[in-house]
């Protein structure tokens, strides 16, 4: 791909294999591994499989198709592709911008955990295997041996080798998150080793980058939020990777092809971890619900404990970890590039001139790595619980798809945006598209939104630590900061328009709705091609 920050030219990818790579990349990563799994488990297995189909048929598959068609038929960013289909909800670009800010920094500090195991994964022992070690306690088993399966199942508040090396040697973890605590220095180095490595894999551009329901209301919850972040949706990464698509790429059918990559994977990801958990359950003689963990407790206790029990067990952990670091990596790069992307577009004479892509890379990183900071002292782990819980969740992106399907099908039309795949690609989408922007997937996402609020539960910690007031709080503060953009930014046209704002004063929310979805479509009515708004 030619580089699109020298000159005013933005570029297009090499080939459609550079394109393929960087989404299945994206799309392909850490939460296939660890999240899928656990929540197919912790749902009823194979039940949870019905709501996730009905989320990626109705959902996932139609916004995949929606996001990746704007970014290659606007030729721009996750904020400035909005300028141009549908002013008034540019807000939608902001929140997705921000949403990214936040999940690169609760996902660097992952991958320097795994870096951290990968370190220790060359030790002639491993850590985790033995009850030998300065920062274990008297409750401390040792599993990877057999004869020590009675003494596991019989004491009173034992903990596995693994889980205290988690918690005590790695996090070191606090008493709770009014306890900062001090640094961790190791956990700072691997850090810093991570920013560094993805400094150097982007500075030269992206192509671098390629190396039922009323009863069961929490399990489709669940299903809809893991499908939604496992494709990316609703935050502009599809946007941007399409983006730089040439015009006449054929995205209708990569989307089709890499949507079933995706899901794909975690299914085959789900029967690797269910093995993996099967073995330990049957080696410690107890039931598989006390070796499953969920999100970082699956990759940095379960996991590790299953590889102390193998054969050649540091061999086993190196493949491991690499292959977590690789695997989210891959997200990382894409997600720091499309915050670089939608800015720089933002900005195009500034931002484009020679160097300041690299300097601008070079502060964001510094920046993000300063407030990384407290999440890798003794308290870091309620911090990054907290950012991953508010700023990072499942309502945010619920809210976002909402808005973004009713701008694109209702504001926008969902009959122009199948004329433009039908311009751009020579195919025209299967009328179920239609049918699912207009309607299937707004109503079933915002069904899913009213049901996340209605079944909020407090955030918590191992079950047992309640935060403080002030940082559930902050937690909301943080949550509401990713979705304020949308109607901030429209009552901000609105405000400033031709007296609009003043004239619909009177009118309900839903007049007031309708009148917008009018005067638009009228505006975009005088157009007499698909290239007008360009």
């Amino acid at each position: 791909m030619s580089n699109p920050v020298e000159g005013k030219k933005r570029g297009h990818w090499g080939s459609k294999v550079e394109f393929l790579l960087a989404v299945a990349g994206n799309v392909v990563g850490i939460g296939n591994v660890w999240r899928f799994p656990y929540l197919c488990y912790k749902n009823g297995g194979g039940a949870f499989l019905v709501p996730y189909l009905v989320f990626m048929v109705t959902c996932a598959v139609p916004l995949f198709l929606l996001e990746t068609t704007v970014g290659q038929y606007t030729q721009e960013g996750g904020v400035t592709c909005w300028r141009k289909m549908c002013p008034l909800v540019e807000g939608i670009g902001y929140s997705a911008l921000l949403i990214l800010l936040y999940s690169c920094v609760t996902y660097m500090l992952i991958l320097a955990w795994a870096l951290l195991y990968l370190v220790f994964s060359f030790s002639s022992q491993l850590p985790w295997a033995s009850c030998n070690n300065d920062w274990n306690t008297d409750h401390c088993i040792d599993i990877s041996t057999r004869n020590k399966t009675f003494a596991w199942t019989n004491q009173m508040n034992a903990t596995s080798a693994a889980t205290e090396f988690w918690e005590r040697r790695v996090l070191a973890i606090s008493g709770g998150i009014e306890e900062i605590g001090s640094i961790r220095w190791d956990l700072m180095l691997c850090l810093i080793a991570i920013w560094i490595i993805c400094y150097f894999c982007i500075w030269k551009g992206v192509k671098w980058c390629i190396s039922l329901c009323i009863i069961y209301c929490n399990v489709w919850l669940e299903a809809g939020i893991q499908i939604l972040f496992s494709y990316s949706l609703g935050v502009g990464t599809l946007t941007v990777l399409g983006s730089y698509n040439t015009y006449n790429n054929n995205c209708y059918k990569d989307c089709l092809w890499l949507c079933l990559l995706n899901s794909g994977t975690s299914i085959v990801a789900g029967f690797a971890v269910f093995s993996v958990l099967g073995f330990m359950a049957h080696e410690q003689g107890v039931p598989i619900a006390e070796v499953a963990e969920s999100s970082p407790g699956l990759a940095f206790i379960a996991y590790p404990q299953a590889v102390a029990m193998m054969p050649l067990p540091q061999l086993w952990s190196i493949c491991f970890f690499v292959m977590l670091i690789l695997l989210g990596l891959d997200t990382e790069f894409v997600a720091m590039e499309v915050v670089m992307t939608s800015i720089i577009d933002m900005f195009p004479t500034v931002m484009r001139r020679p160097g300041r892509r690299e300097l601008f890379l070079l502060l964001f990183s510094i920046m993000c790595f300063f407030f990384q900071l407290i999440m890798v002292t003794e308290a870091g782990m309620y911090v990054f619980q907290m950012f991953d819980y508010f700023a990072c969740n499942g309502a945010s992106i619920l809210f976002l798809c909402v808005f973004e399907t009713v701008a694109l099908g209702w504001i926008f039309g969902a009959e122009q945006v199948c004329g433009i795949v039908k311009d751009m690609t020579g195919v025209h989408p299967n009328p179920f598209f239609k049918i699912c922007w207009l309607y299937l997937t707004p109503l079933v996402l915002l069904g899913s939104f009213i049901c996340y609020l209605v079944e909020y539960q407090p955030l918590t910690f191992n079950r047992w630590y309640v935060y403080p007031a002030w940082a559930y709080v902050l937690g909301w503060v943080l949550s509401i900061s990713s979705i304020l953009p949308v109607p901030g930014w429209a009552l901000y046209k609105l405000g400033t328009g031709t007296g609009n704002f003043r004239q619909v004063g009177h009118l309900s929310f839903l007049g007031f709705i309708i009148m917008i979805i009018r005067q638009y479509r009228e505006s975009l009515s005088k157009c007499e091609t698909f290239r007008c708004i360009d």
